[in-house]
Parts: structure tokens; sequence; C-alpha cells
């Protein structure tokens, strides 16, 4: 079956993702990389958070004109500290499940990855404890916490299965916006679908309102 996406994601290994500039919503684009650089390449996908929902509503893409949508990410349960998120066809089609790791997201932000069938696939935590540490930290300070995001604080991810690597998601530090860089290529054989790969990036973003 061929695949909805301008770009098949499951034939890439490296993606960057930018937040656009929002004042009310959360909007990113997804572009693969130039070359071995950091550089993005034209979009190929678009995302928006809706509007108002009681629970997280996420949509993907083709363009901007929001007319051929791509995938959505949906809460199961409204404000549960341990939500799992459904990623989803337009139709209804399992693609995944995102779920947070609530105790342990006390310390450092962790998620698991499921497959269309729930089976479990990968564990998606932040690389470094003190810096997640740090980070909680300087949002506690009042007179920075509303610019906690802003500043150049490393919010980096390892994707890993039964303790092996299989990718990294890194945030470019100095930047006005948000932007990141998706990199499975320790996961050559692909035994982590891209698609659910795209949605945790966009998760690790939206889901935790950075």
């Amino acid at each position: 079956m061929s695949s909805p996406f301008p770009v098949d994601p499951n034939e890439h290994d490296r993606f960057i993702l930018r937040q656009r500039f929002r004042l009310v919503i959360n909007e990113y684009q997804f572009s693969l990389p130039q070359g071995q650089t950091d550089t993005p390449g034209p979009p190929f996908c678009f995302v928006q958070q809706k509007r108002f929902k009681f629970k997280e509503d996420i949509r993907f893409f083709v363009d901007d004109s929001r007319t051929n949508e791509l995938m959505r990410i949906k809460a199961r349960q409204r404000f549960d500290p341990a939500a799992r998120y459904d990623v989803t066809t337009p139709e209804g089609d399992p693609i995944g499940q995102i779920q947070k790791v609530f105790g342990a997201s006390l310390l450092r932000s962790t998620y698991i990855l499921y497959d269309s069938a729930g089976a479990e696939v990968a564990r998606v935590t932040e690389k470094n404890l003190l810096v997640a540490l740090f980070r909680r930290l300087i949002g506690f300070i009042p007179q920075l916490g509303n610019f906690a995001n802003w500043l150049p604080i490393p919010y980096h991810f390892v994707f890993q299965r039964d303790g092996v690597d299989l990718g990294v998601h890194r945030r470019h530090l100095w930047k006005l916006v948000d932007i990141y860089t998706i990199d499975l290529t320790s996961d050559p054989q692909h035994t982590l679908d891209r698609r659910l790969a795209l949605a945790t990036a966009v998760g690790l973003d939206a889901l935790q309102a950075r």
C-alpha cells in the first residue's frame, strides 16, 4: 500500500521538526534534512493541535490548506497524568500508541511506544537526568519560570528497545522557535514505524506544553 504522505517517512531515517510561531495554538512542520546537516529541506507534513479541546487532538496534513489529513493523535482520557494517546490514520486505523510513564516522568520525561497491535516497541526518555532535573528546577523559579523554554537548555531524548538505542531526538539550541532533529539511523531495519516516531516527536513538544 502506498503512503499518503508526499514523502514516505518509512523510507527515511532523519527528520527535522520545526515549531511554527503561533500565539494561541501549536503548529509544526516536518522536513527532511539536507544531506547530513541539520538544515531543513522543503516541508512535507504540517501539524496542528486543535483549539479548545478537553482531550488532546493533533492532526497531520499534507499542506497548509489542511484538506488532506495524514494521521492524528488523540488522547483516550482527559486530565490523565498517565495518559495514553492513540496514533491513527484519518479513518481510525491504528498506527500505534504513546503512553506517558507518570512516576518516571517526575524526574525525567518518559514515554512507552506501542505498535498497532498494542505491543511495546520502544521507550523514549530524556537523555540526561541531571539536565532534566535542572530544567524542572528552572521552571520553579518565579523570575524564570515563564521563560524556561526560551533558555538554551538541552531537551534531548533517546529511543530505546531493551536497552538498545534506536535513535535520538535533539533540540537545536539558540533558536527563537523550537526545532528538533529526529535521527533513527541506529534502526536501519526500520523496526520502529517512522510515523509513530514523528507523532512522538510532536508529542514531546505539544503534550508537554513547551
